[in-house]
């Protein structure tokens, strides 16, 4: 009798969530149904001509299409290496500070920018590097020119992924700091009384110790190879770089609610979260197979 009540209030404990992924998960799949449709918002799901597979073989036929591909893929996977990079590199410098003072200090600071929006984190880059920005200032001391760092289609990728990585690098670097408590210090001693140095001791014990945590968050972050981050790149770009900074997250919003192609704006959506769930799928048994990770 006790462990069905328990049950009972556990069950109950997750009717909100279940709830909460109905209404905005699974009765929105529904929606999927436009992307077979010429679809006319007057006329509704159930008034529009179905056009079977049309939207989706002129989606594979626009030239527009490779080329948001590639930018998605070339941002989400130089977001990926920087930030496990960075935030691994960061844990192993504030593991090796000595003064917990300091060490408190400059985890307060760098944890900082995560905490804000990108529309105010937008507003920050944009008069950083504007041509009257501290950062063209610079440059322009060393150099004599200044650079147009948001309308170049050169630089506007390096921003993307530089100002993310400012962004995130600190709270990522928690995950790392909490593996490096779990290394066992007995591990330390014995290398120190074989005469180890600290970066003998950062390659032979400290690295392999949170070897499985860096798999297991490199694998996982496959699945997000597609999530190239919209609400960056919104609140960056502008028309001038479309060419290297437009992704399918950013490319859906333009057709669909501004051009108001929504059956093909539905097409290329549904194309990105079948891809994305595929290799949801095969991270997820990556990190089942090299970090022992399972939820299930």
């Amino acid at each position: 009798m006790g462990k069905k009540s328990n049950a009972l209030q556990y069950h109950l404990m997750l009717a909100p969530g279940m709830v909460f992924i109905i209404i905005f998960g699974i009765i929105p799949l529904f929606g999927i149904a436009i992307a077979f449709q010429d679809f006319i918002p007057v006329k509704g799901i159930t008034g529009s001509k179905w056009v079977g597979f049309d939207n989706f073989i002129y989606m594979f036929q626009l030239d527009d299409s490779k080329r948001i591909l590639f930018n998605t893929l070339y941002i989400s996977i130089l977001k990926m290496i920087m930030q496990v990079l960075v935030p691994v590199g960061t844990a192993l410098l504030l593991h090796e500070l000595v003064f917990n003072r300091s060490k408190r200090w400059f985890q307060t600071i760098i944890y900082l920018p995560h905490f804000l929006s990108w529309v105010i984190l937008a507003g920050i880059l944009t008069d950083m590097l504007s041509a009257q920005g501290i950062v063209n200032k610079i440059v322009k001391g060393l150099f004599g020119d200044t650079v147009f760092f948001l309308g170049s289609n050169f630089w506007f990728p390096i921003v993307v992924v530089l100002s993310d990585v400012w962004k995130e690098f600190g709270f990522n670097a928690i995950i790392f700091l909490a593996a490096l408590t779990a290394i066992n210090p007995s591990l330390y001693e014995a290398a120190e009384i074989d005469g180890a140095g600290r970066l003998r001791k950062i390659w032979s014990v400290t690295l392999p110790g949170i070897l499985p945590t860096i798999v297991l968050i490199t694998t996982l972050n496959i699945g997000q190879v597609l999530n190239a981050g919209f609400d960056q790149i919104y609140n960056l770009y502008n028309p001038l770089v479309y060419q290297s900074g437009d992704i399918i997250d950013t490319y859906v919003y333009r057709i669909g609610l501004v051009q108001y192609q929504f059956g093909l704006a539905t097409a290329v959506g549904s194309m990105k979260s079948l891809v994305g769930f595929v290799l949801i799928f095969i991270s997820y048994r990556l990190a089942a197979k090299y970090a022992n990770y399972r939820i299930f």
